[in-house]
């Protein structure tokens, strides 16, 4: 099976309304070109779950600022005001999760778990409608999966099969968000023939992903 489709293609696999799982930290391992596509097709209503919203106007943060989000699923905004803007005026919805627990939920999905039990939160709003289970005497959340109808990731080097190697801190959510989503898409700063990445390299096996994009030098 070819895997290697166009950005274009890319990005109408994302519709109106839809869960989008966007890999990277403050736009470091962000797939831009993809990012850049959206807004370009106007693409509305998503629902995104990322580490963070980065900044005005970098990566996420131009979906933010076009307003194509209804709501992200997130660690933090602070680095983006206009996030804190639109939160406070109701234009979006935005649920602080803590960041190990952000990446534990995305994780739990991708490895079938119904969840996973953390004390992150307790005593705080955190816990809001959320099931507290006692473990040998101890009191915990039950934090629920979080799972996408697409993930959006970025590669440093991706062979046609979708066999990802990361360089350096691109690494972040990609991984974890290739395995918790119905549609995994890398877009790649390198595609190259299957062999040319060393097995011991790969970090995201080619099972994991659907499309490949980019690959342009």
């Amino acid at each position: 099976m070819n895997k290697i489709i166009s950005l274009e293609q890319a990005a109408d696999l994302v519709k109106d309304g839809m869960t989008v799982m966007i890999g990277g930290f403050l736009g470091c391992g962000s797939p831009h070109k993809i990012i850049d596509k959206l807004v370009e097709k106007g693409v509305k209503d998503l629902t995104v779950i990322a580490n963070d919203t980065s900044t005005t106007e970098y990566g996420l943060g131009k979906l933010i600022k076009n307003k194509q989000i209804k709501k992200v699923i997130t660690s933090h905004i602070g680095t983006n005001p206009e996030t804190g803007r639109q939160m406070n005026e109701k234009e979006i919805e935005v649920e602080l999760v803590p960041q190990g627990t952000l990446v534990e939920r995305i994780r739990a999905y991708g490895a079938g778990l119904g969840g996973v039990l953390t004390p992150t939160g307790l005593g705080t709003i955190v816990e809001e409608g959320k099931e507290k289970i006692i473990v040998n005497g101890k009191e915990y959340l039950l934090e629920l999966p979080l799972k996408g109808d697409i993930a959006l990731i970025a590669g440093s080097k991706v062979d046609k099969k979708g066999n990802i190697y990361y360089e350096k801190t691109t690494r972040n959510f990609n991984p974890i968000m290739a395995t918790a989503a119905d549609i995994v898409v890398v877009e790649a700063k390198e595609i190259v023939e299957v062999g040319e990445i060393n097995p011991n390299d790969v970090m995201t096996p080619g099972i994991f992903v659907d499309y490949i994009v980019g690959g342009e030098k």
